[in-house]
């Protein structure tokens, strides 16, 4: 493993996701952790700057003569990377997160027939509604296979180490446009509490990984979750790992995310910036929204949304225009570089749900014109870092 890659193990004591480069976008607003009974232990701490892939664990005796091979070897870029880079040194893009049923290939297949032409890429992560997923190259070749790019969640909660190499290898091979990369949801929220929570990785480790593995790599980041005033700088340190965008969770609205960029150039960050934008279409896609860990909207817009007409046509219709008014505001802000449609609904519902987001994909496509040099071939470090 090359020595710059391979440090002391510091995980934070008392953090149950066992971070090393925390806080996680899970710190409620009161600066409790999102699963202990006490505050997020980060919040006391100066921002961790990134020193290196961790090493858990010594070898065992039986294989401490064996040399540690490097995590994941660096290999050529994955062509889904090359494409979506090509793409973003054009114009701005959009993406959609995936809405199909959990395990159902196809449910998969027929919200991927409704979004191709729609949206450039799908972010297929999970939901704490259900933790229980295809393994993610899996279901990537799946959507794929459908014609339509993917841009792939990866967590640290639900595999260790080896396990996030093989999948990356897979996701390589596969061809994903990108690799968001998230410390994860505790196991203890959402629908499988049952099981063990792993956080061999963070979201910043896991950054350096996807990055030596030949991927596009984006992270998120909650400017509006504490320690706030620390946001910019944590998002920074994972530029440095490996990042080269990051999608900014919701802030509440077009002004706060100008803010946190801004505070991020100043630090020297040169990363490209995709919002996410809140998508309400009826009751069940409302509630789902209303689930995420520490939600912050635009002054009025749920409301606004759910109490736009007696219909669920008219519920529909006020979603779809608040979603776009939204977009359009986040793209003419410097440093953006794509949106991301954000939300989902009911299993049931998944189909509708993906109509309307090609709907807003397609009415978005008139904002996308511009260049966006941000990652054009000379942009600068794009192919050094």
């Amino acid at each position: 493993m090359p020595a710059e890659l391979l440090v002391d193990a510091a995980a934070a004591p008392g953090c149950p996701k066992y971070m090393e480069y925390g806080p996680c976008g899970g710190v409620e607003f009161d600066g409790s952790c999102e699963v202990a009974a006490h505050p997020c232990v980060f919040l006391g701490s100066p921002t961790v700057g990134w020193h290196g892939l961790v090493a858990e664990l010594p070898a065992p005796d039986a294989v401490a003569h064996v040399a540690t091979p490097d995590p994941v070897p660096v290999q050529t870029v994955s062509s889904g990377a090359t494409r979506m880079r090509e793409l973003l040194a054009t114009r701005a893009i959009v993406v959609a997160d995936f809405p199909a049923a959990a395990l159902s290939a196809g449910s998969i297949a027929e919200c991927a027939a409704v979004l191709v032409g729609s949206v450039d890429a799908v972010l297929a992560g999970d939901a704490g509604t259900a933790r229980v997923q295809f393994p993610p190259a899996y279901r990537a070749h799946l959507i794929q296979s459908a014609g339509l790019a993917v841009w792939t969640g990866l967590n640290c909660r639900d595999r260790n180490r080896v396990a996030i190499e093989g999948e990356l290898a897979a996701l390589a091979h596969v061809g994903v446009a990108g690799i968001h990369s998230v410390t994860g949801d505790h196991t203890l929220t959402g629908s499988r509490p049952d099981a063990a929570a792993v956080f061999d990785l963070d979201s910043t480790e896991l950054a350096a990984l996807a990055h030596r593995a030949g991927h596009l790599v984006s992270v998120a980041e909650a400017p509006a979750t504490p320690p706030i005033e620390r946001r910019p700088a944590r998002v920074l340190e994972k530029e440095h790992a490996g990042a080269e965008l990051c999608f900014v969770n919701h802030a509440g609205g077009v002004e706060p995310v100008r803010v946190f960029i801004d505070s991020a150039r100043a630090l020297g960050s040169t990363l490209g910036f995709i919002p996410c934008i809140p998508i309400v279409i009826d009751r069940e896609s409302a509630e789902l929204l209303r689930s995420f860990t520490t939600l912050v909207l635009p002054s009025g817009y749920l409301d606004g949304i759910l109490a736009a007409g007696d219909t669920p046509a008219d519920v529909r219709a006020a979603g779809i225009a608040a979603a776009v008014e939204l977009g359009r505001g986040f793209l003419g802000l410097d440093g953006v570089v794509g949106v991301n449609l954000s939300g989902g609904s009911t299993p049931d519902r998944a189909v509708e749900f993906a109509r309307a987001l090609a709907e807003i994909g397609r009415a978005l496509s008139t904002a996308l014109a511009g260049p966006r040099s941000q990652f054009g071939p000379d942009a600068p470090g794009r192919a050094t870092r």
